[in-house]
């Protein structure tokens, strides 16, 4: 498998650190929690302040939208879409997130344009201490705890608070794990931010768009067969083995699980992602081939190589695979993928 680039190793850091350690995999496909998982708010009228967050075990309180946004990296698109679908895109003054294509048309347009704040990444692909300072932030996003970090060059929640400056970890980033997120972890993230911008309306009415769209092809693929599908990032190598960066856990099986799909590699691993040899690969059934891309210029043509290269599976046979990218993941579109994948397990459905 080729050597990924700068921003795959990114990625490939990220989604490393966060199966490390984790003992047990998530509850299953299609688990549903609550939806206030990472954010509670105080009672407060629809965009009325004051606004607080209990978020990572710190209060976050919000006097009026912030006006100067930090997006940190992450190896994440999450937070800058849920951004830009509830309008709040004039208010970041540096990005630092993309994952160069989009399943919703114009949004990987809209991340380019977005401001980057001059910052220069450190090793640990973002914004080091000096240079977050320097942007003179009101509110700091981050995938995960990871992100205020001090170790890592980071500047840490602490200190961000000392320049008046709010911060965010995206929802399951507290503890490092994303074993169990589901779709549910989206919809909070767009109701925390719907609150803390003050357009909590706009966020509910994304939440029960999705939930409707989500529920439509639910109800579509019922009591059809469900396919074994394996879940990969292409070109991308995250451990020992060739195919290292592999899906078994987390986010990915809840919206296989409503497309009427089941992850094949989901008793490969007890951590987020599988390990796994080509041998193992090989002996395994996979009825359809879900490719994600992170920054790949032709995540296509990695598709069409794996299905080559195992011809003794049912998708090799039925050339049956999707390219996704940032709806594969934690942030507001997740009802596209699995109205994508659906569409292609069950093309007779629809």
């Amino acid at each position: 498998m080729p050597t990924p680039r700068p921003a795959a190793v990114a990625l490939a850091a990220l989604l490393c650190l966060t199966a490390a350690g984790c003992a047990e995999p998530g509850s299953g496909s299609g688990s549903r929690k609550a939806d206030a998982a990472a954010g509670n708010a105080s009672p407060a009228a629809r965009g009325a302040y004051p606004v607080t967050l209990e978020n990572c075990g710190l209060k976050q309180r919000f006097d009026k939208p912030p006006g100067r946004v930090v997006v940190m990296n992450g190896a994440s698109v999450a937070e800058v879409s849920t951004l830009l679908a509830l309008g709040q895109g004039d208010r970041i003054v540096s990005n630092q997130q993309s994952y160069g294509m989009s399943e919703v048309p114009g949004r990987a347009e809209a991340i380019r344009k977005l401001p980057t704040g001059g910052v220069k990444q450190n090793e640990a692909f973002d914004i080091p201490r000096e240079a977050m300072i320097g942007l003179r932030p009101d509110l700091v996003l981050s995938v995960m705890a990871h992100g205020f970090d001090a170790a890592n060059g980071f500047a840490t929640r602490e200190q961000l608070d000392e320049i008046g400056a709010r911060s965010y970890v995206s929802p399951e980033g507290c503890g490092r794990d994303n074993l169990n997120l589901t779709i549910d972890d989206s919809y909070t993230l767009l109701r925390d931010l719907g609150k803390v911008f003050g357009v909590e309306d706009r966020a509910e009415k994304l939440i029960a768009t999705a939930r409707r769209n989500i529920a439509e092809v639910a109800e579509k693929v019922a009591g059809t067969t469900r396919p074994k599908v394996m879940v990969v990032f292409a070109n991308m190598t995250m451990g020992s083995n060739e195919f290292s960066a592999v899906a078994a856990h987390g986010i990915y099986n809840d919206i296989l699980a409503e497309a009427g799909g089941d992850n094949a590699f989901a008793s490969a691993s007890k951590s987020s992602f599988a390990d796994l040899s080509k041998e193992q690969v090989a002996a395994t059934d996979v009825d359809a081939l879900v490719v994600v891309s992170y920054n790949d210029p032709d995540p296509t043509a990695y598709a069409k190589k794996l299905l080559k290269e195992f011809p003794q599976w049912s998708a090799a046979r039925q050339n049956k695979f999707v390219v996704l990218s940032d709806s594969m993941h934690l942030g507001p579109s997740n009802d596209v993928a699995v109205r994508r994948i659906a569409g292609m397990l069950h093309p007779e459905a629809f």
